[in-house]
């Protein structure tokens, strides 16, 4: 039997792909990705995956007239050439994570009527998800209370290291590989007083800005520990007590698995708005804190640090929050679907 797996661009949605596929140890893998994105660095030389593809594909959304014109033109292409993947491998389930480089394989599994499962990772539904769900066999969500898996792939690891903070040795700043301007801003600013409390500081300050941000430290005479993209980042996570962070899903999910509080500050031109509601879905059950970049209040957040009691009480309840079967559970389905089928 062949399972598919596609989607991808953006490392969120190809997290959740590596997350599940170390799950399926029975069957063919297939990945279908595009030429855009992060897609060829996770899993060109991926040994799991039988065979991948990459297909000439990019996004529709915020292009112009022509913009989507030539889109949509290679949209058409790459879902012929998708369909006929299908084909070659006698697929028997889909497993769609979003993402522009998800479409072609995706509406082409609906053509072929094979059965296509969909992981929605954020509280906003994605433009794609959201047109394609009607068809599929079934839609995961862990913000959808009708989800048939709640529980959000992730990689054992975060969980494993996980554990409860009540005293606050390190912090650690989540900008992504690309880097956050804000939270780059948010982290320097803080430095002197982090320094003042024997704070230790771990920075994610993205790929193009690591020597700039050294330099700042330097000039600070504090010591940093600054990066751009890790492969460690459960190790990273766990060696901090607290954290100011992007609230893309997949970062959410593994500081919630780790045990660690954290401020969130999303992304705000995010589609939909969906890392402010992805923040704010734990935020409603006090299990974080979220600041928008223009109402950052550093005075706020120094109050926040030095709450050790609430801290520990979010940090206990967020090691409940999430169950650590999402990857088996989803690999699961895919392997039940795949031998009815």
């Amino acid at each position: 039997m062949s399972i598919i797996m596609t989607g991808g661009g953006t490392g969120g949605h190809l997290a959740i792909i590596k997350a599940v596929k170390e799950r399926l140890v029975n069957g063919s893998l297939i990945y279908v990705g595009s030429t855009q994105g992060q897609d060829r660095s996770w899993f060109e030389s991926d040994r799991q995956f039988k065979q991948v593809y990459f297909l000439s594909t990019r996004g529709v959304v915020n292009q112009g007239i022509l913009g989507k014109i030539k889109s949509l033109w290679m949209l058409a292409q790459a879902t012929v050439d998708a369909y006929s993947i299908l084909k070659k491998h006698n697929a028997k389930v889909v497993f769609c994570v979003g993402g522009f480089s998800a479409a072609p394989t995706s509406i082409a599994a609906i053509l072929a009527r094979i059965p296509l499962v969909i992981h929605e990772q954020n509280a906003v539904m994605g433009s794609l998800n959201r047109r394609l769900s009607k068809y599929a066999t079934a839609f995961i969500s862990s913000y959808d209370d009708n989800s048939l898996i709640k529980s959000y792939p992730i990689k054992e690891e975060f969980f494993v290291k996980g554990r409860v903070r009540d005293k606050i040795k390190s912090i650690i700043f989540l900008g992504g590989s690309q880097g956050a301007k804000a939270i780059n801003e948010l982290a320097l600013s803080l430095a002197p007083w982090l320094e003042s409390q024997n704070i230790k500081i771990i920075h994610q300050a993205g790929e193009k800005n690591i020597q700039a941000v050294a330099e700042q430290y330097g000039k600070l005479n504090i010591k940093a520990e600054v990066f751009g993209f890790t492969t460690k980042m459960p190790d990273m996570m766990a060696s901090a007590d607290f954290a100011i962070a992007r609230s893309g899903a997949s970062t959410l999910w593994e500081l919630s698995a780790n045990g660690l509080p954290t401020i969130f500050v999303p992304y705000p031109f995010a589609a939909g708005d969906h890392q402010y509601h992805n923040a704010q879905f734990l935020v409603e059950q006090n299990l974080a804190w979220v600041m928008r970049e223009k109402h950052i209040n550093i005075d706020e957040v120094k109050n926040i640090i030095l709450n050790l009691d609430d801290i520990k009480t979010k940090s206990r309840k967020l090691l409940k929050s999430i169950d650590k079967d999402g990857s088996q559970k989803i690999a699961s389905l895919l392997t039940q679907i795949a031998t009815q089928g």
